[in-house]
């Protein structure tokens, strides 16, 4: 995204009554003389904000019959709110999967002590498999492990690893019989949403 796109976004949005018209519309579309009525200000200056909003694409509008409604473009206010932080943050260009790598990073890392212990289970189901997945990242494809071998191999992660053991075959990550575990192919794993 080109800068100059974002610092234009930022002028619109710099005046109280242009956030008001969005806060507004965000609860549904709008005519002039109802935005005019609820913010308390005259028609004129309400068609001069909304074209200010328009300029950078933050209000479509559509014609019923003799009335013109206004109404927010939610996909573009994200994008241009999501873009400032990419480039604020120094994300600018990273992939959709780049991101979700180094957000899954994170989320593992906060759940991690300095020596790479686990200091809790996560109770939300997205970051427990996200961490889950970390704690079964150097288990060998294709070995089958005795019990007790998966238990010293979680014990390097948390001492609970009775419950890490049984969330491993819950979510698919592990399959188990007569006590022989093996590791699933990453394909039938429980999926992140």
């Amino acid at each position: 995204m080109h800068l100059s796109r974002l610092v234009a976004f930022h002028k619109v949005m710099g005046d109280p009554t242009r956030i008001r018209i969005l806060a507004i519309l965000a609860k549904g579309p709008k005519h002039g003389q109802s935005l005019a009525g609820i913010l308390g200000l005259t028609a004129p200056t309400i068609t001069h904000h909304i074209a200010k909003l328009k300029e950078i694409n933050l209000v479509t509008q559509r014609r019923e019959k003799n009335t013109i409604y206004f109404h927010i473009n939610e996909t573009v206010l994200e994008h241009l709110t999501g873009s400032t932080m990419k480039v604020i943050f120094g994300k600018e260009g990273m992939t959709m999967e780049e991101e979700k790598k180094l957000q899954y990073k994170q989320i593992v890392e906060n759940f991690l002590t300095k020596e790479g212990r686990l200091k809790t289970i996560p109770a939300q189901r997205k970051k427990k498999l996200i961490v889950l997945y970390h704690v079964a990242k150097d288990l060998e494809a294709g070995k089958r492990y005795v019990e007790k071998e998966i238990n010293e191999y979680i014990k390097q992660y948390h001492d609970d690893f009775a419950t890490i053991r049984r969330e491993f075959i819950i979510n698919g990550i592990m399959y188990r019989e007569n006590g022989i575990y093996e590791l699933n192919p990453k394909e039938i794993w429980s999926r992140i949403e």
